[in-house]
């Protein structure tokens, strides 16, 4: 069967590429949301940590032998915890600058870990094997289907939601969502807001290095892995709603699989749709399509 003129087996192929990819967009963009709508920081260091989170579980095999199920705990714990220390060192002293310091301040530790680690691993990509559990592949019908790379979906969904309810739906989201707005207030009733902003950083951080470690496997590792990506994932949060939690999971995901979708039908559009699209929703709806118009 044939849907404008494309085999259906290779459009649903793409499709499931394209949410793979999604994930990983969804997983970033929310770091980035949850960072700029909680603490008002464009954080361009987004990519150099999603880069740090995937050579952290590899450092952790290649030289300790812990395996990908312990990395995927404790890469993001010891990225976020790099996290609270560029919090607490640097970045609060800013806050109430305008928000291109905070972008230049951020590019700034960009290129520093980034020139660290290529001065140490230099530019080549080093591999990094997924689990025995998770390998294999699975017989869709249509196209086999990687066992991993399912996995990357269901994990990335569930992270994703998880820190949807948390910050949306709990007691600790609310007095998040308070301390941004109201900060005397929120410590009137005893809450530590430093410290809340810091581990809210910490943990923004935290799901960039979660991302990365999961897309460890699926990608070369290299110093400038984040470069390329960390751009399409600022598309999607501008596209999203600049701190919104929710758009940035939908948007992100959406525009993975259509990303996915332009590579059967134009594939010389496939890195570039998601550029215009932003443009688009710039052009009709500047607060993006989940964000707050004022």
């Amino acid at each position: 069967m044939d849907i404008f003129g494309i085999p259906l087996p290779a459009m649903l192929s793409q499709l499931l590429l394209g949410l793979v990819n999604g994930s990983f967009y969804a997983v970033l963009s929310l770091g980035l949301a949850v960072i700029f709508g909680l603490l008002n920081v464009i954080n361009f260091a987004h990519g150099a940590l999603f880069m740090l989170g995937a050579l952290t579980a590899w450092m952790g095999a290649h030289y300790l032998g812990l395996s990908y199920w312990v990395m995927l705990v404790a890469a993001p714990l010891l990225v976020g915890a790099l996290g609270v220390a560029i919090e607490r060192g640097l970045l609060r002293w800013i806050y109430k600058l305008d928000h291109l310091y905070g972008l230049l301040l951020t590019l700034g530790i960009t290129l520093v870990i980034e020139g660290v680690f290529r001065s140490i691993y230099g530019v080549s990509g080093q591999s990094y094997s997924a689990p025995e559990l998770l390998t294999g592949a699975i017989d869709t019908g249509f196209m086999m289907l990687p066992i991993y790379r399912a996995w990357v979906v269901v994990a990335a969904l569930a992270v994703c939601f998880g820190t949807w309810y948390m910050i949306e739906k709990t007691k600790l989201g609310a007095y998040l969502r308070a301390g941004t707005e109201n900060p005397k207030l929120v410590e009137a009733f005893g809450v530590n807001v430093p410290l809340m902003v810091t581990l809210t950083y910490g943990f923004g951080v935290a799901l960039a290095a979660f991302a990365g470690v999961l897309a460890a496997p699926v990608m070369q590792i290299t110093p400038l892995m984040g470069q390329n990506l960390i751009i399409v994932v600022f598309a999607v949060v501008v596209i999203g709603g600049m701190g919104s939690i929710m758009g940035s999971i939908v948007t992100g995901l959406g525009l993975g699989v259509i990303e996915g979708l332009t590579k059967v039908f134009y594939p010389e559009a496939s890195t570039t749709v998601v550029f215009v699209i932003m443009v688009i929703v710039l052009l009709l709806r500047p607060a993006g399509l989940f964000g707050k118009q004022r």
